[in-house]
This record gives structure tokens, C-alpha cells and sequence, in this order.
């Protein structure tokens, strides 16, 4: 029998790890099951031992437990409630496959953020994350992307992150589309001021510099805040910060990026009564309905959590239960623009949050 008619009984490790790239030792953890290897790894092996035509069953990763990490920040505003119930809904729907840690972290300890981020305490395949954009994260969300495991943002963008995906709005295309609103809708000359919940986070960031672009080039008579003041967004700091601002200064508009709207309505409905002052800001909340539907409120640009949830899922999904017949794209999330005649009268969150 000619020799390239007969194949060799067993290809050695030594073979498919040169095949792979990989070492020896990462082979027999691979075929043999035992310890850990990387996604990348175990795919290369398998792989590997394929094309030689190794005679024996080889891993297959449709009976690996697939764990998954969606870490998100304390915050308790409307919007994060309802991204979490998104969430949890659509994971509800995997199988059993999937076991999915959800964790809940202190905004205000950026340490616990990253720390989850780069140290998971079993081998996680994937993250879904919202997180401030600091030298921590991203140093912890690269050490992740690094190790093989597919990295999801959500609600903000943190830049400069090889192997990052990230699936949420325009954030800098929504705050110029807040500057010309409120340059057109502005009822007075005077002072805009710029509120957002942290500005660590690069979607307050990127909103006010958006904002303030659009009105310092095209409504001279609008004069911008050269920064953004910190609310935290807490209704209490929130109303200090508008009281003060009426009482000092000609206030002609407020954009808020964040949270804290109870406070700003607060203030409104204490120190101008003919709602002179032009509001704009984000999330179509059934606190801010109410607050279009009295007029206090010029406009609400909406992010849509339903579908960064579900684009984030779905994406998470393809790359790490079926990463060889992946076709589905990351592409943006649109955002909406509500005014008090267009505000739908649907419920924000749904009755199992609220209650």
C-alpha cells in the first residue's frame, strides 16, 4: 500500500501541538480534560487534532459549561432598574449550558468594578459590563479581552480597550442633538448648565461635550458651563446645584445626563413658575412623562435598555457558545427623542421591579 494511503493510528501530542501553536501540556489538558485552557487554546487543539485525524472523540465545547459575568453599578436610578430586568429576562431563555453571575457593585469603590473585571473566580468565557471609563478598567478589561474571553460594554464606551464591544448610543451624537434643541428651544439668553451622575463615566463625558459644541458654535447667546457639576445623581444635590444656579447667575438651561430628576423638578417648580428655563435629559422615565406632560421638561432623549440588553446577549451568545459559525455583527443602538406630544404612557419598569 503506497505510503500516502495509510495514515498513522494516533497523532502525538508533540504533532498537535506544533499543528496548534500551542504547548504539550496545553494539549493534554485539552484531550484529556483535565485543568483549564483558554477558549482560543482548546479551539486550536481540537482543531488541530482534526486536520491530523486524531481516532478518538475529542472535547466539544456544546457540553462545557459556558460561565458568564454581567457586572453593573449600584446604581438605583429607573434606567439601571429596568437594564437589569432586560437582562435577566433574556438570559432566563438560555440553556442549561449557561451559567450566568450577575453582580451588583458600589459606583462608588471604582476598585470593585475592576477587580471583578480582571479576577473572576472560575473561568468565565464572557462579560457583559457597564463601567466608569478609568486607567483600573480599562487595565482590567484588557487583562479579560487577553485571556480569551469576549468583552461586552453597555451604556458607556470605554475607549482605548482592544478586543471591547460595545453596544449602547452615541453618546457624543445625543448631546449634540440636546445643544441644538436647547439652542432653539431656549426662551432667554444666559447660562447652561451641565449636570451629570459621575463624570469618571465617558457617557456623561461624551454628552456634554456634544452639547456644548453645538451651542458655543452656534448659539453665542447661550454661554456653557466649562465642566459638568457631579450630582451623583441624588435628587438632593441635584436641587442645591439648580437653586444656586437661579439664584446667582441668569439661567437659561439645564442638561442632565445623569439622574436626580425629582430634585431639578423641585427647583423648577419652586423658582420659575413661568418655566423660562429650557430642561433637557435622558431616559423616558415615568418621572420625566410626567414632568414633559407639565411642561417643565423640554425634551427626553431615550437610550433604549431593552435593546443593549438584547444585542449585547445575543452577541455574547454567538461568539462564545458558537464562535465558528458567528455571523452576527456588533452595530449601535439607536436612541429616541421624546417631547410631550410623542411621550408614549407606557409603563417605565416592569410591575415585578416596581414592586
Amino acid at each position: 500500500m503506497p505510503d500516502g494511503a495509510r495514515r498513522k493510528r494516533s497523532a502525538r501530542f508533540v504533532e498537535i501541538a506544533e499543528e496548534a501553536g500551542v504547548s504539550v501540556a496545553t494539549v493534554d489538558r485539552v484531550l484529556n480534560e483535565r485543568g483549564s485552557a483558554s477558549d482560543a487554546a482548546r479551539r486550536k487543539v481540537v482543531a488541530a487534532a482534526q486536520k491530523l485525524r486524531i481516532p478518538r472523540v475529542l472535547p466539544s465545547s456544546e457540553h462545557e459549561l459556558i460561565h458568564l459575568d454581567v457586572l453593573l453599578p449600584d446604581h438605583a436610578s429607573p434606567f439601571f432598574l429596568r437594564l437589569r430586568a432586560a437582562l435577566a429576562a433574556a438570559f432566563s431563555f438560555l440553556d442549561k449550558r449557561f451559567v450566568v453571575h450577575r453582580r451588583i457593585l458600589r459606583d462608588a469603590d471604582p476598585d470593585a468594578m475592576a477587580q471583578a473585571i480582571a479576577r473572576p473566580a472560575y473561568r468565565r468565557r464572557g462579560l457583559i459590563v457597564a463601567a466608569p471609563d478609568t486607567p483600573e478598567v480599562r487595565l482590567a478589561l484588557k487583562t479579560a479581552s487577553d485571556r480569551g474571553e469576549v468583552v461586552v460594554s453597555v451604556v458607556s464606551h470605554v475607549a482605548e480597550t482592544p478586543g471591547l464591544v460595545y453596544f449602547g448610543i452615541d453618546n457624543y451624537r445625543a448631546g449634540k442633538t440636546a445643544g441644538l434643541v436647547m439652542g432653539r428651544f431656549a426662551r432667554r439668553p444666559g447660562r447652561v448648565m451641565f449636570l451629570a451622575g459621575r463624570n469618571s463615566w465617558a457617557a456623561h463625558q461624551q454628552r456634554a461635550a456634544g452639547c456644548r459644541e453645538v451651542l458655543t458654535k452656534s448659539f453665542p447667546d447661550l454661554q456653557c458651563d466649562a465642566a459638568s457639576f457631579e450630582t451623583r445623581d441624588d435628587d438632593a444635590r441635584c436641587y442645591h446645584a439648580v437653586v444656586d444656579a437661579m439664584q446667582t447667575t441668569a439661567l437659561a438651561g439645564i442638561y442632565n445626563s445623569g439622574a436626580g430628576s425629582p430634585g431639578i423638578m423641585q427647583a423648577l417648580s419652586r423658582f420659575d413658575s413661568e418655566q423660562e428655563i429650557t430642561w433637557i435629559s435622558h431616559e423616558l422615565s415615568d418621572d420625566h412623562r410626567e414632568y414633559l406632560a407639565a411642561g417643565a421638561l423640554t425634551m427626553v432623549i431615550d437610550q433604549d435598555p431593552d435593546m443593549q440588553a438584547h444585542s449585547a446577549l445575543r452577541y455574547l451568545i454567538s461568539q462564545t457558545a458558537m464562535p465558528s459559525e458567528a455571523s452576527f455583527a456588533p452595530t449601535g443602538c439607536e436612541f429616541r427623542v421624546y417631547f410631550r406630544e410623542n411621550a408614549t404612557d407606557r409603563p417605565y419598569l416592569p410591575s415585578s421591579v416596581k414592586a
